[in-house]
């Protein structure tokens, strides 16, 4: 096994996260979720993303996620639990997947020798992921790997996403930023989400996004008109590196080679996904 070169560990997951992701823009896991009960959008994603952790309360999915009000929270679980079993949600999310899949991708790329071989490679990443102080990538490393290789993919997407998030809500305390400056800061550096689908999907309120740009202005991290500021754009790069840390250890055990031949077929399942208008257009940036 070679040496990573810097940074391919994050290359390589922010080629494999955003596939996962697919599912939770798709009206395929709406229309999944409502066959078994469940047809308020944010009540599908806490019950999609929460179910791998069991009938849990508001307060563990709002501790897990982090970036996400209480009291939205607090609306929607444990409601949604009789609504629809855990058990009953992991089936729907996984048929959404599927359908999902076969539409963002083509029903060639799904039967693919290099979907295949991506399955593999992300397993095998996975093999070096641990479960301590990670929720999230626990509790879905606890579900079985589904046989088909797009679904197997997909869940060691899941698997790796998760492992990475827990590790960066750790770099997120150990920073000092709460949910909201967390989202606030993010949205500055143009690559998180914008102001719109934070407020329009994470409970918060437009006094919540100010009071939070406040605090980060006092500490010197943001300027007037809303820009990181030097120090705040080492912040964030720093928790960055603070996260690949924690998350080393998935991309040591693929290895150099593996890295690299799982971020290229990554990356073309990804603009694959683009092109077939996986995302929403006005997902990223700071308007």
């Amino acid at each position: 096994m070679t040496t990573l070169a810097p940074r391919a560990g994050r290359s390589c997951h922010n080629s494999v996260n955003p596939l996962h992701s697919t599912v939770y823009f798709s009206p395929d896991l709406d229309k999944e979720l409502a066959g078994v009960g469940i047809d308020d959008p944010r009540a599908a994603y806490f019950a999609g993303r929460g179910a791998a952790m069991g009938a849990v309360g508001p307060g563990v999915i709002a501790a897990a996620f982090y970036n996400f009000s209480y009291d939205l929270v607090a609306r929607h679980v444990p409601a949604v639990w009789r609504v629809a079993s855990p058990e009953a949600v992991l089936d729907a999310r996984l048929r959404a997947v599927d359908s999902t899949l076969r539409r963002v991708l083509g029903e060639e790329a799904v039967a693919s020798d290099e979907m295949a071989e991506a399955a593999r490679l992300a397993l095998r990443a996975t093999e070096a992921c641990t479960r301590h102080a990670r929720p999230l990538y626990a509790a879905h490393a606890d579900l079985p790997v589904p046989e088909q290789p797009h679904l197997a993919y997909w869940h060691a997407a899941t698997l790796l996403r998760e492992h990475r998030g827990d590790g960066h809500l750790a770099a997120l305390l150990s920073a000092g930023l709460d949910p909201v400056e967390a989202l606030v800061s993010h949205t500055a550096t143009g690559k998180g989400m914008s102001p719109r689908w934070v407020l329009g999907t994470r409970g918060w309120h437009r006094t919540d996004w100010d009071a939070a740009a406040g605090r980060l202005r006092e500490r010197g991290l943001l300027d007037g008109e809303g820009e990181l500021t030097a120090a705040g754009t080492a912040l964030r790069a720093e928790l960055e590196e603070h996260t690949d840390r924690l998350d080393s250890a998935p991309y040591e055990h693929l290895g150099a080679e593996g890295v690299e031949r799982l971020t290229e077929l990554a990356r073309g399942f990804l603009a694959a996904a683009v092109g077939a208008g996986g995302f929403p257009d006005d997902l990223i940036g700071k308007g």
